[in-house]
This record gives structure tokens, C-alpha cells and sequence, in this order.
């Protein structure tokens, strides 16, 4: 994989299924461009126990306002939110993995948690619903914002294409 030169990272959004890496690959994007992160959950949940939701115009108002910045990563699933800060992204990463493979890295990122615990087996179906869901929030809406997206965009299909693309923007110039 090429380290993506032509790629304008200054204001970089990623998009994709619960469980695909979103997180992961923000997170060090953001250090290694010494960028700020914004994780979409943290604007869309009220707890931390991701079971209430905050109300959708405040929700796009605090989204707003971390997109004001110059230079940013912005991560998360809700297609809604990240289709009002499309206009202000330089960039657009859509880890587009199977649903069984994020199913699999929610398993095992959750691994210390009760096999019965309700929000993690909601987490769980949502995660295997990703191709079938509707809504903004599915493969299919994301798929629309990727296609629609006219900055520098890449879609990332499998952890190894994640972890090489991150290696690569880590190489010297």
C-alpha cells in the first residue's frame, strides 16, 4: 500500500461499522499529526453507558464546533451527524470491514465484560446488522457519503489495509 502523498489529513473524518477500528486508527492519526480527536459517541451519548441518546440538535452543535477547528480527526458511525461536517473535512476514511470482523474485535475489546450484559449484546447485533441496517448509521448511507465525498478519500476494507495505511503515514518522508 502507498502512504497516500496526495491525502489531505488536516481535517480528517472516519466513518464505518461499530468494531472496525474507527477509534484505533483516529486516535493514532491524531498523535501522529498532533491533530485533536473527536470520538462521535462522546457527542451522541448522554452516559457512559452509551443507553442515552442526546438530544439531536445539541448533538450536531457540539459536532459543529469541533469541526470549526483547523485541524482535526473526527471518528464515529452516525452518518447524520457526519454529513453536516462533510463540507468542512479535508478527508474522508471509511473502514468498510465485514460484520463478522468488527462482531470479532468487539468481542475481544469487550472481553473483561458479563457475555450477559444487554448493552453488550445490543452492541453486538448492532455491530452484525451493519450491511442489513437502515438508516444513516448503515453500510449503505455510508457508502452515499463516501461516494458524494469530492476531498481525498480512501476505503479500508480489512485490519492488515488499516495497519498498513497507519504504518505508512508513519514512515519519514
Amino acid at each position: 500500500m502507498n502512504k497516500h502523498p496526495d491525502m489531505n489529513l488536516t481535517r480528517t473524518l472516519i466513518i464505518g461499522n461499530s468494531g472496525s477500528g474507527k477509534s484505533w486508527l483516529a486516535q493514532r492519526l491524531a498523535e501522529h499529526k498532533r491533530l485533536r480527536w473527536t470520538d462521535l459517541d462522546l457527542i451522541h451519548w448522554v452516559s457512559d453507558e452509551h443507553s442515552i441518546a442526546r438530544p439531536r440538535a445539541e448533538a450536531l452543535g457540539m459536532a459543529r464546533v469541533a469541526a470549526s477547528e483547523a485541524a482535526w480527526v473526527i471518528e464515529g458511525v452516525y452518518g447524520w451527524i457526519v454529513s453536516e461536517l462533510l463540507p468542512q473535512a479535508s478527508a474522508l476514511i471509511w473502514l468498510s470491514l465485514e460484520d463478522d470482523d468488527c462482531v470479532a474485535r468487539i468481542h475481544q475489546r469487550e472481553a473483561q465484560r458479563d457475555a450477559n450484559d444487554a448493552l453488550l449484546t445490543a452492541l453486538l447485533e448492532w455491530a452484525g446488522s451493519y450491511r442489513s441496517r437502515e438508516g444513516s448509521c448503515g453500510f449503505s448511507a455510508h457508502r452515499r457519503l463516501y461516494e458524494g465525498f469530492a476531498g481525498s478519500k480512501l476505503q479500508l476494507t480489512g485490519q492488515g489495509e488499516i495497519t498498513a495505511f497507519m504504518s505508512a503515514m508513519q514512515q519519514p518522508d
